[in-house]
This record gives structure tokens, C-alpha cells and sequence, in this order.
């Protein structure tokens, strides 16, 4: 089985960026899943979605609620529609990774047996990586009721923000409140630390793995709508996370 890795934080902080930077050095086959309903993972790594044809898991869920299209799969049991309209129509598949993203909740209501689905069908297919790249929303309900309950790894980015620091216990506590298991426990801070800001989070019993850089060009690609795996070779931001990838164990690429 591959290793599960989260990337989460506060809105803003930098946990997408962190995400697709990620992206560049793992090793391949990798899988990425967007939870976070912002949906930018696409956006920041190049990609649009609707032009690709690839719909979110929860557009889907919507139209079969509604009972819109989909009439071509009949009678089709409601568990194998799912399975089949997830593997047809909500990933998108590159060189370089695959990529699912589970999109906006357009309706109330409960998605309970639908997301339960889910929940079942994605673990299975990231047994066929070598890694399963989540970008999570600070609130971990929605990794724990649509994707998984199990982690290798937490990467929690940070901003220079009591906020932000107390969103650190914030998590650990969803984690255990949510039923999330996880080996490693890690929190990165983003380029608005300084020093002195940084040192203040050193002390948390080694977990700290060290500050993302900051770079104009991600910037400049953001608004471009250009992927920051196109980044220069040098790029600061880069290969801050390279490093501290590699200070959390990873071997890079």
C-alpha cells in the first residue's frame, strides 16, 4: 500500500501551494486528491477541469440525487453507478500524477450512503500509487467521511497567527474526535515567518520541519493560471519543501 500524506492548515496559509510543490519531488505513480472546497489544486497545478471533461465526485452525487442524466445506466444499482461514473468521468489522468477533487456541496441534505461509497472505493484505488497526496480544509470531517480515516503523514502549514498556532491542537484533537490515526505529526511555516517568529515554533517537540521560501514567480504563475510544476529549477519556494521533504524522510526526486 502507498503512503497517505495530508497537507492542511487555516485558509491561506499556504497548504495548496505546499500541496502542488509537494507534487513535484514525489515519486511517481502519485495520486492527488483535492478536499478542500476551494478546489485551487487544479488551478495552482495548471488544469482546468471543466475544459478536461472531469467532473467533481460531488457534481455527480448532485445529478443522481436529482435524478438528472445518467439515464443511459438504467437500473443500474446505485453503488455501481457511483463506482462507474467516479472511474469515467472524475479523474484526471497526466503523466505526472492523477487527480481527483471532490468538489462543492451544491444542496443540503445528507450524502451519507454516497459518501460512505466513496469512502470505500478511493482507498482502494490508491493502493495503485506509491502516493496519495490529499489537500485537506482545516476542519478534517471531510477526510475522515470521504476519504480516509488512515494517514501516513500530516504536513500543517502555518501563518505568523495566534490563530494559526492554536489551530494546531485544534487538529490534533479533530483528528482524535473524527477517528483519524496518523504516524507523523509535522507543521511547516509559511514564508510570512521571520526568524524570531520562527523560533517560537521550534520547540514542539521536534516536529517543526521548516519554513516555505518565498518566490514572486508563484505568484505571477497563480495568476497566469500556470502550473508551479513549471517553476524554475531554482525556484525558493521549490526547494524549501524539497528539504523539508526530505527532513520529514522523503526521498525526492
Amino acid at each position: 500500500m502507498g503512503k497517505r500524506i495530508v497537507s492542511t492548515g487555516r485558509g491561506g496559509t499556504g497548504k495548496t501551494t505546499f500541496t502542488a510543490l509537494a507534487t513535484r519531488y514525489l515519486a511517481r505513480p502519485l495520486l492527488l486528491i483535492d478536499i478542500d472546497p476551494d478546489q485551487s489544486l487544479a488551478d495552482m497545478l495548471g488544469i482546468d477541469l471543466e475544459k478536461e471533461g472531469v467532473r467533481t465526485i460531488l457534481d455527480i452525487l448532485y445529478d443522481l440525487q436529482k435524478q438528472e442524466g445518467y439515464e443511459e445506466l438504467g437500473t443500474m444499482p446505485l453503488p455501481e453507478k457511483i463506482q462507474y461514473l467516479f472511474n469515467t468521468e472524475c479523474i484526471y489522468e497526466s503523466k505526472e500524477f492523477d487527480l481527483i477533487s471532490l468538489g462543492i456541496k451544491w444542496t443540503e441534505g445528507c450524502y451519507c450512503a454516497p459518501n460512505n461509497l466513496i469512502r470505500g472505493i478511493i482507498p482502494k484505488l490508491a493502493q495503485n500509487y506509491a502516493y496519495t497526496l490529499i489537500d485537506a480544509p482545516a476542519g478534517l470531517e471531510h477526510l475522515n467521511r470521504n476519504v480516509t480515516s488512515e494517514v501516513d503523514d500530516m504536513f500543517i502549514v502555518l501563518d505568523p497567527s495566534m490563530k494559526s498556532l492554536k489551530n494546531i491542537v485544534r487538529i490534533q484533537r479533530l483528528a482524535r474526535e473524527v477517528g483519524i490515526t496518523y504516524q507523523n505529526f509535522y507543521t511547516v511555516a509559511n514564508y510570512r515567518f521571520n526568524d524570531e517568529l520562527e523560533k517560537r515554533i521550534q520547540s514542539d517537540g521536534g516536529s517543526y520541519l521548516g519554513r516555505m521560501e518565498y518566490d514572486t514567480n508563484v505568484e505571477e504563475f497563480n495568476l497566469d493560471g500556470k502550473s508551479l510544476l513549471e517553476l524554475p529549477e531554482d525556484s525558493p519556494a521549490a526547494l524549501s519543501v524539497k528539504k523539508i521533504l526530505e527532513k520529514a524522510g522523503y526521498k525526492t526526486q
